[in-house]
């Protein structure tokens, strides 16, 4: 066998262990596979008002999302052109050099999309969905742009490193790396933040009896101070695991069956591993996007040279543009199985009904999004199908299926 040769199988079989790996990540046993959500009609469950105020707010978005993406790309498609320049004027060596040509891209990149920040800022200030001052909005995010350049320059020198011991096999090695920082990333995160007692003790009774329905060791719920609408996350790994709620989504705007569907998905989330999935998605999608920035930086002598840096780093940025469609759609099947399984905890498909029918006029959301909005930015489910699938569960619930086997 020749090498070419050799070389088509491996790549043939790492692919088919990849689409294994892919399938196992996406295969669900809790929503049953014969699910069809009902067309409903989003004109019966929000007013005309509401609909107009959230087409209002969301025109802009597909323009901002052009305008803003356009503007990214050709500022990292210039400095992949002129950048190499900056490293025969350092003298820090090579990593060095292509960390500080990553910092300097990074910054650039940063300075692209502050106009877009203030004007996004703007249109929901406008609408009241968002009070953050300008200054805040601005200056307020030092510490996390700081803790990015810090993340940056590690993988910089992680993937020029192993460049220099493997060549332009670095990705063999620099994905794993990357995935296991990811996965450690994921686990410290919550001991960072800063969290409130929840003193809704109904709510906190609610969290527990979804923790015992869906065998979920107690975790540890508190509120949180965050911009913009009403939210809740779950996050953490195994000791870390944490039940976000914003602030702004328990100031009694929401009735206590809807927080209770609300800390039922989020244990949902809990109960199905799914950070633990992102993670492992994350790897997935590491491997190919590390081969692809190696062949592409070969254009500019490799990952041993700094030179190649601002190349990579226009690599980088294509690859997370055309991965977002499919990135969207695995948080979506994720967030599908969270209501799911609160649908399954509360049994109150009219609580969830009710819950995302408050979104509309708390945040603006829209009922439903074109084809082209829905791929490129829905990592949730639209609320109508929110909607239709809890309706579709009253049928499942009474004929037995959307119980807990």
């Amino acid at each position: 066998m020749t090498g070419r040769a050799a070389r088509g199988v491996a790549l043939l079989a790492v692919t088919a262990l990849w689409l294994v790996a892919a399938w196992t990540l996406w295969h669900t046993s809790v929503v049953p596979g014969s699910l069809r959500l009902p067309h409903l009609d989003e004109h019966a469950y929000f007013s005309a008002a509401e609909l107009k105020r959230s087409h209002d707010f969301g025109r802009i978005e597909l323009p901002f999302w052009l305008g803003s993406t356009a503007i990214e790309l050709v500022v990292m498609g210039l400095y992949a052109w002129r950048g190499a320049r900056f490293a025969r004027e350092s003298a820090a060596g090579p990593i060095g050099t292509g960390m500080l040509l990553g910092m300097l891209g990074f910054g650039l990149l940063w300075l692209a999309e502050l106009p877009f920040t203030v004007v996004e800022l703007w249109w929901e200030r406008r609408y009241g969905v968002d009070h953050t001052r300008y200054l805040t909005a601005i200056f307020g995010g030092w510490v996390q742009l700081g803790l990015k350049f810090v993340l940056l320059c590690l993988a910089l020198g992680i993937v020029m490193g192993a460049a220099r011991l493997l060549g332009n096999r670095w990705w063999v090695v620099a994905a794993p790396a990357f995935t296991a920082l990811t996965f450690l990333a994921a686990f410290l995160t919550p001991f960072a933040l800063h969290l409130h007692p929840l003193q809704d003790r109904t709510l906190l009774a609610s969290v527990q009896a979804a923790e015992r329905a869906d065998h979920v060791p107690p975790t540890r719920v508190g509120t949180i101070d965050l911009p913009g609408g009403p939210n809740a996350a779950a996050t953490g790994i195994g000791p870390s695991r944490r039940i976000l709620i914003t602030d702004s989504i328990v100031d009694g705007r929401f009735t206590e069956r809807e927080l209770r569907f609300v800390v039922s998905h989020e244990v949902g989330h809990l109960a199905r591993r799914h950070l633990l999935k992102q993670v492992a998605w994350y790897g997935l999608f590491a491997l190919p996007e590390a081969w692809l920035i190696a062949l592409l930086a070969r254009r500019r002598g490799g990952m041993t040279r700094p030179e190649a840096v601002p190349l990579a780093l226009l690599g980088f940025v294509l690859f997370q543009l055309l991965a977002l469609p499919f990135n969207n759609a695995i948080t979506r099947h994720m967030e599908a199985e969270a209501d799911w399984m609160g649908l399954r905890v509360t049994h109150d498909p009219t609580g969830a009904t009710q819950l995302f029918q408050q979104f509309v006029p708390t945040t603006l959301a829209s009922p439903s999004d074109s084809t082209l909005s829905y791929l490129l930015f829905d990592d949730h489910p639209t609320l109508m199908q929110r909607i239709e699938m809890a309706q579709a569960w009253k049928s499942y619930a009474t004929a037995g299926v959307a119980q807990e086997p």
